[in-house]
């Protein structure tokens, strides 16, 4: 979807969103590592140009589009957000509820957050469902319209929890690709077979995408419980890391404390096998550095159907999480910013967080 599909009216709205979006990719693009900034920069110009999922775009194109959104960024250096007009109105970019109040009528949402390592993040998508669950309001959101080059398949922000259906599509495709290249008999290949997406990899994606919407809506559910465990003090931590790696550690924790609170045991009673095979392909990095044996316990359910092990390490891993994550909010609230240093200690030695195995 392009943004000249929104409804005239909104045409000034959209263009100062698209500033914003071009803003903060001026500001964070080139933080990337360069093999990751070439892989955004390449599904954006699919996104773009509307080519179809999966489509390889022409190189030399690329790269002239490439030096020309360079180009405007060098301009935008230094720029600050700029307000949003809406109906006679300028609000602030993140002032997300009093927008989505004007955009509700049209089906439309607005998003608008700071993400990993201080990015903000600006999209306008059409609602695709809303709802509301422990304490939750849910908006799960499709086509968009207008966006910054790093998508986010799902956050919480406060109350809300947020899926964009189109971001975590094209994150499957992606996915697609990697594997296609691959083909290794793991967690991701199981994932693919349980969607049959090797007979029809666009429809197996399809199938991919509505049951997943339910799997990332129920990590940011466990993201928003957690968040009510730990109080504001999280997110001041969060803010606080300079560090990357510490940074990472922190959500690490707090992305393990809710998919075992909320994830993995919906799945697992659900008895949700593609789901689960997904969700482990996915368990890597710090995530899986903290809690090795959740992997090892994925692998005997997976070779020989036994979840016992699996449900004990989760079950297990629930009150772990939340003790590590309030040591780490009263270890910070007694040392402040120095903190980050040893963050950045345990972020080499993860296995110092880790639970005991059980017998």
């Amino acid at each position: 979807m392009k943004s000249s599909d929104l409804p005239a009216r909104l045409a000034p709205f959209a263009a100062a969103v698209r500033r914003n979006c071009h803003i903060a990719d001026a500001r964070y693009a080139r933080e990337m590592t360069m093999c990751t900034y070439l892989l955004e920069m390449r599904e954006f110009y699919r996104w773009e140009r509307g080519l179809p999922y999966g489509a390889s775009p022409p190189q030399a194109e690329v790269g002239a589009w490439l030096a020309e959104r360079e180009a405007l960024w060098e301009g935008l250096q230094g720029e600050g957000f700029a307000p949003l007009p809406l109906d006679g109105v300028e609000h602030d970019p993140y002032a997300v509820d009093a927008i989505n109040e004007v955009l509700a009528p049209q089906e439309l949402f607005y998003g608008a957050g700071i993400g990993r390592f201080g990015k903000p993040h600006f999209f306008i998508a059409r609602l695709y469902r809303r709802a509301a669950r422990n304490g939750a309001r849910i908006f799960v959101c499709d086509d968009e319209y207008v966006r910054d080059m790093t998508t986010v398949p799902a956050a919480s922000q406060g109350d809300a929890v947020i899926v964009r259906r189109e971001a975590l599509r094209r994150w499957l495709w992606e996915q697609a690709e990697a594997w296609d290249a691959k083909r290794s008999r793991g967690a991701l290949q199981l994932a693919f077979d349980a969607y049959s997406a090797e007979a029809d990899l666009a429809q197996g994606i399809e199938r991919m995408v509505a049951a997943e919407t339910d799997t990332l809506i129920l990590h940011e559910l466990g993201e928003h419980a957690a968040g009510r465990a730990l109080g504001p003090g999280w997110e001041a931590m969060l803010v606080a890391c300079r560090s990357r790696r510490a940074e990472v550690l922190v959500r690490a924790v707090r992305d393990n404390l809710a998919d075992c609170a909320s994830t993995l045991p919906a799945l697992l009673d659900a008895r949700m096998r593609g789901s689960l095979h997904f969700w482990f392909a996915n368990f890597k990095g710090m995530r899986l550095a903290l809690f090795p044996t959740l992997h090892a316990a994925y692998v005997r359910w997976r070779e020989h159907g036994d979840d016992e092990r699996l449900r004990r390490l989760v079950d297990a891993g629930r009150d772990h999480w939340l003790q590590v994550a309030k040591r780490l909010l009263d270890d910070f609230a007694r040392r402040g910013p120095e903190f980050e240093a040893e963050l950045e200690r345990l972020s080499h030695e993860p296995g110092e967080l880790s639970p005991a195995a059980p017998g």
